[in-house]
């Protein structure tokens, strides 16, 4: 067994390249796990920097416990999960303290977009079990839970803000109540009104009006990019937690990997996607906020062995390298970013320097990327340990050549996790006592790794050589 510690705080020098071939080989690899964090923490620090307050009203006078900023917290929690730098916990709590953990319009809303904040409510909730958390959003989705209308998501955006709250509750509640009404709203959108074309494109309308015979300036279906952006992420952060048994689980695979395998084939040639992904000439050019969700979604359907990496994980390096290197500016300011809006056209010109209407969300979006790419990277390059973690939990593990042995001394569930070093799956399982695995039954010889996680923040991971 073989333990790394990985220096995530290591300041990371900028490279210079001299040739054409040299950038284009860059661009298809991973950065190592320490740029990745670094690139993260100078988007994060400096947002948090302009907004210290996080209960600051936002644009048009509007409560920061929109979706804008909800969506921005995901990220940031995302980033707390691969940091467990507690200044970004801190600041979300903050923002769920001012708001009493309640939504924009009141625990009746069936608006997705104001729901959204519970995602962040019931992952905080999940870290320190507090009964103030979820005391709104629980009571927000039972009355959807309870209704019999289905349609209440008629724009894709909503399956982002609103689908993964229904998964967090049903596996906090171990109640599949909320998994059989989540999948009703969706297939509404999916397959009811049909916003998703997949039959021929495996892509998303963004809603009604925008379905044939509605087409781009080049006669093409118009595909918006963020808002196919918002499908392909919030399919990821479901499934991530969904369990096995759900009976729709299996649908859910299914379109994510459609989807990933048309959007590979729109992706630019300088790793971005354009706003439009079937017709570059309507606003065409880079654009951030759904590069960021698509980079997210493949990432995480690497690692968890939804995509195959040999064909996907070019894809990501791409990407995330043309944002960080084109759109993240000196100033630690991420440009070509699409402001609020529902098509290509909206928030138009998208440049280097256009300033977004909202500026909380797109950080969000690419700090949920980064996350995902460095445990990417991490899973295929190096091995942390993280001590602290270690003492939050006393899980003791114990590894042999032929079984993995996992015993929690202070009873807090927590899930193990083995996957290889291409970052495919092989094995999860939660653990509340102990438990153990024989190698012989579930891999073969070779090299895998074991991550420990507490409601999804990684908290040490051990590489590890099986001789069967």
């Amino acid at each position: 067994m073989i333990n790394l510690l990985i220096p995530i705080k290591n300041k990371v020098q900028a490279c210079f390249f001299v040739s054409v071939s040299a950038v284009f080989i860059q661009a298809q690899t991973l950065p190592p796990p320490a740029q990745v964090i670094q690139s993260m923490t100078v988007v994060n620090k400096h947002f948090m920097k302009k907004w210290p307050d996080p209960a600051t009203m936002l644009p048009g006078n509007r409560p920061s416990n929109i979706w804008t900023r909800a969506a921005y917290f995901e990220g940031d929690m995302a980033m707390y999960f691969i940091t467990l730098d507690t200044s970004y916990y801190n600041y979300a709590v903050r923002w769920g303290t001012y708001h009493n953990w309640g939504l924009r319009t009141g625990d009746t809303t069936k608006n997705a977009d104001n729901q959204c904040a519970g995602q962040i409510y019931v992952e905080l909730y999940q870290l320190d079990q507090k009964a103030e958390r979820i005391s709104h959003i629980k009571p927000c989705i039972d009355s959807v839970v309870k209704s019999a209308r289905v349609n209440y998501w008629t724009w894709i955006d909503a399956i982002q803000m609103a689908m993964p709250v229904f998964t967090k509750l049903g596996v906090v509640y171990n109640d599949t109540a909320y998994f059989r009404k989540m999948y009703s709203l969706y297939n509404y959108a999916k397959a009811t009104i049909g916003l998703y074309n997949g039959t021929t494109d495996h892509l998303w309308w963004r809603d009604t009006t925008f379905k044939p015979p509605y087409t781009e300036p080049n006669g093409r279906n118009c595909y918006w990019s963020r808002g196919n952006g918002w499908v392909f992420a919030a399919l990821a952060r479901v499934l991530d937690v969904l369990p096995l048994t759900d009976s729709h689980r299996s649908e859910y695979i299914q379109t994510f990997t459609e989807m990933a395998g048309a959007l590979r084939s729109a992706q630019r040639t300088d790793g971005f996607w354009n706003v439009s992904l079937q017709d570059p000439t309507d606003y065409g050019g880079p654009e951030v906020t759904g590069t960021s969700l698509f980079t997210f979604g493949m990432a995480w359907g690497i690692r968890k062995g939804f995509l195959d990496s040999a064909n996907y994980k070019p894809v990501v390096a791409k990407a995330w390298n043309g944002m960080v290197t084109v759109a993240l500016r000196a100033d630690s300011v991420l440009g070509y970013y699409q402001g609020t809006g529902n098509q290509p056209s909206a928030g138009q010109p998208v440049t280097l320097t256009s300033v977004p209407d909202f500026d909380d969300f797109g950080v969000g979006c690419f700090l949920l990327a980064g996350s995902e790419v460095y445990r990417l990277s991490v899973g295929t390059t190096r091995i942390f340990n993280n001590k602290e973690g270690l003492r939050e939990l006393k899980p003791e593990v114990q590894i042999s050549n032929k079984a993995i042995k996992v015993t929690n001394s202070n009873g807090t569930r927590i899930s193990f996790v083995i996957h290889d070093l291409n970052g495919r799956q092989i094995l999860r399982k939660a653990v509340d006592h102990s438990a153990e695995i024989r190698f012989a039954s579930i891999i073969k010889r070779g090299t895998f790794i074991i991550e420990v996680e507490k409601a999804g923040k990684i908290l040490f991971a051990h590489k590890f050589i099986t001789v069967n």
